[in-house]
């Protein structure tokens, strides 16, 4: 095996690795937590929802090129290239968007009670399912040109002018307009939610900045006023959801947006194996973040591995 083969397998490997147990872990903690409370609080359904999205990044992309890479499976045939391209690209935006709903969840869980911002909390509140659809909608639709333009790789044996080799895959567009404009609809569908959750989060940031002597009063004072330092741990825990995806999408973006500016499909896949692996890095390091930030999980977690070892 080329050491390039080996060392693109073992990335993809320990991603695997790490975000398929550790999302497993959350929905778990979350079913368990369910099971015993007969009911979740929007914010742990909306996570519950994420880590569901990340799941699936890790598992179908992460998990088959790692099979792929290391020649124990390849399912990157024609149709498995659409279907893993289109599921991956799916949960991928998923997970986006369900980050900026966690985040401006959280913006408006701190509004003052009575205010209009609260009135909007309760009303997500009543219509959350209605937004998960609207968002599956909106992910699948925007992903449907993975069904259109990708294709195995067998099946390319000479470079093309407008595609995108994505090493066991290609994604080939029929001109340059439909690449630009296939390519800038993806920005935008990633730049909007970065720009409102990192609007969202600046919120975040200012609330817990003007109340610090408010909370810690309340960190001084009885047990019986936990629900300030309830509210800024689930603040704090968003806040670095927000900025890993920040740091790590942004990444993703910009070398896509280098890619569309390579006027012919490159030999290697190498800049495509980064974006997915920048990309695929958020759905496995994202429940490291919720398991150490959210007591619910962490209990819950706690809880099983202790009777486990009894």
């Amino acid at each position: 095996m080329p050491s390039e083969e080996l060392i693109r397998g073992m990335l993809y490997l320990s991603l695997t690795v790490v975000g398929v147990p550790g999302n497993i872990a959350v929905i778990l903690a979350f079913l368990l937590l369910l099971h015993q409370e007969n009911q979740l609080l929007p914010a742990d359904v909306i996570v519950l929802h994420l880590a569901c999205a990340n799941l699936l990044v890790v598992a179908v992309r992460c998990l088959l090129e790692t099979l792929a890479s290391f020649q124990l499976a390849n399912v990157f045939d024609d149709h498995g290239c659409k279907s893993v391209i289109f599921v991956h690209r799916t949960a991928r935006s998923l997970s986006i968007w369900l980050t900026f709903v966690l985040s401006a969840y959280q913006c408006l869980s701190i509004a003052p009670p009575g205010s209009r911002w609260a009135s909007m909390r309760l009303l997500v509140n009543k219509y959350l399912g209605v937004v998960f659809i609207f968002l599956w909608l909106l992910t699948t639709c925007m992903s449907s040109g993975a069904i259109l333009f990708s294709s195995g790789r067998q099946n390319n044996s000479t470079m093309i002018s407008y595609g995108i080799n994505v090493q066991f895959c290609y994604v080939n567009f029929p001109s340059k307009l439909s690449k630009e404009v296939y390519g800038s609809a993806q920005v935008s569908r990633d730049v909007v939610p970065m720009a409102l959750m990192a609007l969202a989060s600046l919120i975040i940031l200012v609330f817990l900045y003007k109340h610090s002597g408010q909370v810690k009063g309340l960190r001084s004072s009885s047990s019986g006023g936990g629900g300030g330092g309830a509210e800024q741990r689930a603040a704090k825990a968003v806040v670095a959801l927000v900025t890993l995806y920040v740091v790590l999408y942004g990444v993703d973006n910009g070398l896509w947006v280098y890619t569309l500016t390579v006027r012919k499909t490159m030999t290697t896949s190498l800049i495509s194996d980064l974006r997915v692996f920048f990309s695929s890095l958020y759905a496995a390091l994202s429940p490291v973040v919720i398991i150490a930030s959210n007591r619910k999980v962490n209990s819950r977690l706690g809880v099983q591995c202790r009777r486990k070892k009894k």
